[in-house]
């Protein structure tokens, strides 16, 4: 394995979807190097699942506190070996698929592309009906198809796997974790 794989990090990018919102904080605990971004939306969410204090002091938090996004500049010098988008809202979603980079989320998704770093995206809306937590119980929700088509688009996106569900998003952080130990690029 290259040193420079070693050095390099995860970076997690949180939107303002709550779908499997309390699992994603665990699984980005769980993580080792890993940058947490944080969009305007996202803060909001973390206030109401009550979870802001419970993500791990080893975890860099960057919030969405500048018009330039000037965060993103980090994928220029190569700090990033991976970016997982999750849970994605589909506001970010519509956006990432036309190429509106006006947020911390969208900024780094563009960057990411720009610089040729793997992206594990989980969408919130990927089938028409879904049942998801919300602060105050189980609802169901029911995507809009301008939602599921985005999602579709989305999945065209060179270095870009879209998960549909939380225990493939599970599934494929394992297996990137592992393709990063043998030094896979």
């Amino acid at each position: 394995m290259t040193k420079s794989i070693l050095k390099k990090r995860w970076a997690w990018v949180l939107t303002g979807s709550g779908h499997f919102f309390t699992e994603t904080i665990d699984l980005v605990n769980k993580l080792k190097e890993v940058d947490l971004f944080v969009s305007k939306a996202a803060e909001e969410v973390l206030v109401m699942y009550k979870k802001k204090g419970k993500i791990s002091k080893d975890v860099k938090i960057y919030q969405d506190n500048s018009a330039s996004s000037a965060s993103v500049g980090k994928f220029y010098k190569g700090a990033y070996h991976t970016v997982v988008m999750a849970p994605t809202s589909s506001n970010t979603v519509a956006k990432c698929v036309y190429g509106i980079s006006d947020s911390l989320a969208t900024n780094i998704f563009a960057q990411s592309g720009k610089c040729k770093v793997d992206c594990i995206f989980f969408p919130c809306d990927t089938a028409p009906e879904l049942k998801t937590m919300a602060p105050s119980g189980l609802v169901d929700v029911f995507p809009r198809e301008i939602d599921l088509e985005n999602v579709e688009k989305l999945k065209k996106f060179s270095l870009t796997n879209v998960v549909t569900s939380f225990k493939k998003l599970k599934k494929a952080i394992i297996e990137r974790d592992k393709c990063l130990k043998k030094s896979c690029s």
